[in-house]
């Protein structure tokens, strides 16, 4: 074996794969703002708002959501307190399923995920339709725990873990570019981990909002 590989739940890592600060911890860490939500798939839904092609908004039903085709992902979770999860299975639907189904206005260059108790992230649409980002049902062939997001969670592996939102619950198009709840409160606009990306104060002129 290679000296810069090592094995993690049976996946040989390269430790190329780990952004600058970054570091593998024992076990799989879990973290989260507030409580965990209840899931009541009687009266869940996902809806998909603001700017679309038709000014009308879409809703979704857990039965509805659940009938969509699926899709799997296995790929690294960098969290910006510097612990990475390497190798993750994920599957669920594509933003390109959504995106069909719900089209945005041309303008839109970016989205705001929505998740309970009204936490927010906001992405570029460069982000948002990147093909490893997946809306996540399930890990490693089991479906979400709840502290881990269960029913719906979005995974955006090439960004720091605060993008990939738990509890999803929809998604807002927008025309111009917004920030979500701990961006407004000090993080990074972008949220590379390969650049770093930690912090407000690091934006360089266009990477955040005017």
């Amino acid at each position: 074996m290679a000296q810069d590989a090592r094995p993690v739940r049976g996946v040989i890592v390269e430790e190329s794969r780990l952004p600058p600060g970054q570091y593998v911890p024992r076990g799989r860490p879990v973290i989260h703002y507030g409580r965990v939500p209840a899931f009541k798939p009687e009266s869940w839904d996902f809806r998909v708002f603001g700017a679309t092609a038709t000014g009308e908004e879409h809703c979704y039903t857990w039965e509805e959501f659940e009938r969509l085709p699926r899709t799997t992902r296995l790929a690294d979770f960098h969290c910006v307190t510097k612990f990475s999860l390497m190798a993750n299975e994920w599957r669920g639907v594509a933003p390109a399923t959504i995106i069909g189904a719900s089209p945005p206005d041309p303008g839109v260059r970016h989205v705001m995920i929505w998740a309970e108790y009204g936490y927010s992230a906001n992405l570029r649409m460069s982000d948002f339709t990147a093909p490893d980002t997946l809306f996540a049902m399930e890990l490693d062939e089991k479906p979400l725990s709840p502290d881990r997001g269960h029913p719906l969670r979005i995974v955006v592996p090439h960004l720091y873990a605060w993008k990939s939102v738990k509890w999803v619950r929809g998604i807002e198009y927008l025309l111009e570019d917004r920030r979500g709840f701990w961006e407004e409160r000090g993080y990074h606009n972008v949220a590379d981990p390969w650049r770093e990306q930690r912090y407000s104060y690091q934006e360089e002129p266009g990477e955040g909002p005017p």
